[in-house]
């Protein structure tokens, strides 16, 4: 016999792992109670009361070892660590200043206490009666009953405890709130299943005292100074995976219940029944498992139910400077890292980025992942982007759907957007509260509805994205401007080189007019002379024009009539074709225009496949003339439009200045015009230049004068 049970063979290793479990609580029992009593807070109303009932559990477990669970004893030392337990929970009511709120279930605790004082009275009669075995069944029956009552009770008094506490006392409560539950709740389902079995399970009550044990350490955890400050706070990525292993586990857990069932039926059909289910549940969870819509609804469902917010703020931090600060040759730009930073904080599978042109309009700048959607030349008007800018504002697409308005913003968002199904939302840019962009983001796998969260994050993390681009932006300003000191430098010295040429030749004519022998050989050098001085005069004349020049000299002139005259210029080296011809009289400098377009339209031909025609489209409309250079090129990417078309210094071409585009947008500029470009990758480039009319200028009283483009707003 061993603690009253008999050992054969092999089962001696139950009885003695019993004995171990019972000696383990209460050697974990007595150091909780030591630690208590030295370091525990000693201003806690629970410390005395937790204090005894560590002690008391270190005595129940070591007498149980030693004479067995269900001896007086043992009992008489559970009943005291019980009574204890509910002292304490009495105590704690007082942590808060709550002892007039305990008076109406006062009567509660003083039952719980008689009811528990009566396992140590059933203990003595079933000990002192003359037949003890006649007794056994009906006294074990009550003895469940009375611990499954007192569990009840106290777990009820630790709910109304907790939920009732202020929130500033509940960490005080958490582990110390954790042990006592864990003990009621354990005790609960132990005298349960004894009670409905009629037997106590040996596996689950053998290991009472150590559970216990393991409890009674968390009362030393939350008695100590540093307790209520140490949280079990898991992280997200831990929460999922844990998640996802619980369902793969309910997976597999019900597979088996009802492959177990199936298989009770017996029969043919129950068997082919069986294996049709193992495929059907198979093919599910391979087809289930690594979906990334169920992955994100997972972690949406948890955040929503596990988390009190929606992100882990570290981790979405770390993320989003590595995604910013991962560059190199091969790595994405700047525009298209910031858009991928941004989405991934909403799990968005695509971006786009707007940014702002001279006149305050949005235009698409980089897109990453999204290569579908049509983006306008003019993505946004400067209504939009104002609005935004003023306010700060987020604009949730959905909202605007169903029409609701919180600024104005619906009347300002532009058709494109509104007709995506995909655009979910738009995070304004701001750098200094001046918008220095705005992201656009595709709707995310699992859908919902952005809430405050959302949009104090979306705006926090879009204004350190401003602060990135607007200190790029600062570099290349920086750069051009150096690069620029250096061409001006270099010029000085050509246009003082070409000046002394021009005196030089100026004399030399001079002087052949008045000493040449010969008239006829006199008349050929004074017009060769003249022709070369003359030449040199103009080129003298267009390297210093970026002041005002001679292209603010503006008159009327037929738009149609040098665009018939360009290409029958250029048509002999590549098809240049002209879709409408009608007259549009457009005010300007003729000369610095052509010079102009025929760069445009050479770029044009220098990108389009050998063949293939540039198109030249003239149109009036309104109150501006426009003329169209279109080629069906390679097109060129929305950031180098962007970023790289008109900068100086920045060429496509191999060996390419990249000077040109540059000059031509600032002669049109200068003479009051305007250049708008559309381009796609593969498809072609549109290069429209606007000119306003020669007879709405009249009307409105001459030609503007128009700004330098030192003036104008980059």
């Amino acid at each position: 016999m061993a603690g009253g049970r008999t050992v054969i063979g092999g089962e001696l290793l139950m009885p003695l792992g019993a004995c171990l479990a019972w000696i383990a609580g209460a050697v974990l029992g007595t150091v909780a109670a030591l630690w208590i009593w030295r370091n525990g807070e000693r201003s806690r109303p629970d410390r005395r009361g937790l204090m005894t009932a560590a002690a008391s559990s270190a005595m129940w477990c070591l007498l149980s070892a030693m004479v067995g669970p269900d001896h007086v004893l043992s009992i008489a030392a559970s009943s005291a660590r019980n009574l204890a337990l509910i002292a304490a929970i009495y105590a704690l009511f007082a942590a808060d200043g709550r002892n007039a709120s305990l008076k109406p279930i006062r009567p509660v605790i003083i039952a719980l206490v008689l009811v528990q004082l009566l396992q140590p009275v059933l203990g003595l009669i079933n000990l002192n009666a003359a037949d003890p075995s006649a007794l056994s069944g009906a006294v074990f029956e009550v003895r469940m009953v009375i611990d499954m009552l007192v569990s009840i009770g106290a777990l009820m008094l630790l709910h109304n405890l907790y939920a009732g506490a202020a929130s500033g006392v509940r960490p005080l409560l958490r582990w110390t709130g954790i042990g006592l539950a864990g003990i009621f709740a354990y005790d609960l389902n132990l005298a349960t299943i004894a009670y409905l079995g009629g037997i106590l399970p040996e596996m689950i009550g053998d290991a009472r005292g150590l559970f216990a044990g393991i409890m009674a350490v968390l009362f030393a955890l939350g008695m100590n100074a540093a307790g209520p400050r140490v949280q079990f706070n898991p992280s997200r990525a831990v929460t999922f995976r844990t998640l996802s292993l619980l369902l793969i586990g309910g997976y597999l857990a019900a597979m088996v219940l009802v492959t177990k069932a199936l298989a009770l039926i017996g029969g043919d059909i129950a068997r082919t029944s069986q294996i049709m289910f193992v495929l059907l549940a198979l093919g599910g969870a391979a087809f289930a498992l690594p979906s990334p819509r169920l992955r994100g609804w997972l972690r949406v469902t948890a955040t929503k139910h596990l988390f009190q917010h929606r992100y882990d703020y570290r981790e979405e931090w770390l993320r989003f400077t590595r995604t910013i600060g991962h560059s190199g040759p091969s790595s994405a730009s700047l525009h298209e890292r910031a858009v991928k930073a941004l989405a991934d904080i909403t799990d968005s599978p695509a971006g786009l980025l707007l940014m702002p042109n001279e006149e305050a309009q949005l235009e698409l700048t980089a897109r990453w992942n999204w290569p579908t959607i049509a983006v306008p030349a003019v993505a946004a008007e400067y209504a939009l982007s104002g609005l935004i800018e003023q306010h700060n504002l987020v604009l949730a697409f959905e909202e605007v759907r169903r029409g609701i308005d919180h600024h104005g913003e619906a009347a300002q968002v532009p058709d494109w957007l509104i007709e995506a199904e995909d655009a979910w939302a738009l995070v304004p840019l701001l750098h200094f509260d001046r918008l220095v962009g705005a992201i656009v983001l595709a709707r995310p796998r699992i859908e919902r509805q952005l809430d405050w969260e959302d949009f104090d994050l979306l705006r926090v993390a879009g204004q350190q994205l401003a602060s990135y681009l607007a200190e790029q932006a600062g570099q290349q300003a920086l750069m051009d401007a150096s690069r620029f000191d250096e061409f001006n430098r270099r010029m000085a010295f050509v246009m003082h080189d070409i000046k002394n040429l021009v005196s030089q030749l100026s004399l030399l004519a001079a002087n052949a007019e008045k000493h040449a022998d010969n008239p006829a050989f006199r008349a050929d050098m004074l017009v060769t002379l003249r022709n070369s001085a003359d030449k040199l005069s103009a080129l003298l004349a267009r390297l210093g024009r970026y002041g005002a020049g001679h292209v603010n000299e503006r008159d009327a002139f037929d738009l149609s009539e040098l665009a018939r005259s360009i290409a029958d210029r250029l048509r002999a080296s590549h098809p240049v074709a002209l879709t409408r011809e009608e007259p549009v009289l457009v005010m300007g400098n003729r000369e610095a225009l052509e010079q102009a377009l025929i760069h445009l339209v050479q770029n044009a031909i220098d990108a389009s496949p050998a063949g293939t025609p540039v198109f030249l489209d003239v149109t009036g409309f309104d109150l501006h003339g426009t003329i169209e250079v279109v080629d069906s090129g390679c097109g060129m990417s929305p950031e180098f439009v962007r970023t790289g078309l008109f900068k100086p210094f920045v060429s496509s071409k191999q060996g390419g200045f990249g000077i040109g585009a540059f000059e031509a947008r600032e002669l049109i500029r200068a003479m009051g015009g305007r250049v708008t470009v559309e381009s796609r990758e593969g498809l072609g480039t549109r290069f429209s230049v606007v000119l306003p009319l020669a007879e709405a200028a009249r009307l409105l009283g001459g030609a503007p004068t128009p700004q330098s483009p030192s003036q104008e707003v980059a």
